[in-house]
């Protein structure tokens, strides 16, 4: 199964990802680090976007989709992927879905993380007297969440049209967040097996 989940700046999307990592055997593809890692690894694409970003230029949907599609074959045996930061836009999204067709594929579920955009200022405020990260600084957060929402209004709409899109509340406790997701996903992701009884615990069981 391919998910997307879509999620704000500090609404817990990387924690959620890292979890049906580790728990469903998905691989996460981000396109900052399949960006960073195509640039270090000297190949032809990965001069090209050398190249784009030293210049400052922002990369092509057409070169993001190529590097999707090398991930996708050279893990012809994974479960799924959870795509991080791509779609952005409906036409990456037409995109996406052309290029996964093409590799009998397709995207399966989108979960949105839904937050209150005011208790998550707060929450980033907060954050940021107490530890003095950059990212946090309230302005400049505030920039990037209104950023966010801009690029994702029209995605939601597109999936939701497919039947795809689904919404749990992104504001709950991690541990209430993930059970929400596993509820949306069910069982159409194969989870790992049980540990197999051992031989004196079948024969009294």
């Amino acid at each position: 199964m391919n998910l997307i989940l879509f999620g704000p700046p500090a609404a817990g999307k990387g924690t959620q990802a890292k979890r049906l990592v580790a728990e469903r055997n998905l691989i996460q593809l981000s396109t900052g680090d399949m960006l960073r890692a195509a640039r270090a690894s000297e190949s032809e694409l990965g001069k090209k976007v050398a190249g784009i970003m030293d210049r400052g230029d922002l990369v092509s949907d057409e070169i993001v989709i190529a590097l999707i599609e090398e991930q996708i074959d050279a893990n012809p045996d994974a479960k799924g992927f959870i795509f991080d930061g791509f779609p952005r836009t409906v036409a990456q999204a037409k995109a996406l879905d052309v290029a996964l067709s093409a590799r009998g594929q397709k995207v399966d579920k989108v979960i949105r993380l839904c937050v209150d955009d005011t208790a998550l200022m707060s929450r980033i405020t907060k954050r940021f007297e107490e530890e003095g990260r950059k990212d946090d600084n309230p302005e400049s957060f505030k920039i990037r969440l209104g950023n966010y929402n801009k690029q994702t209004a029209p995605l939601l709409p597109y999936y939701e049209s497919q039947g795809k899109l689904s919404e749990v509340d992104g504001m709950a406790e991690i541990e209430a967040v993930s059970d929400s997701i596993n509820r949306v996903l069910g069982t159409e992701i194969e989870a790992k097996p049980a540990k197999k009884k051992g031989f004196f615990a079948r024969l009294f069981s």
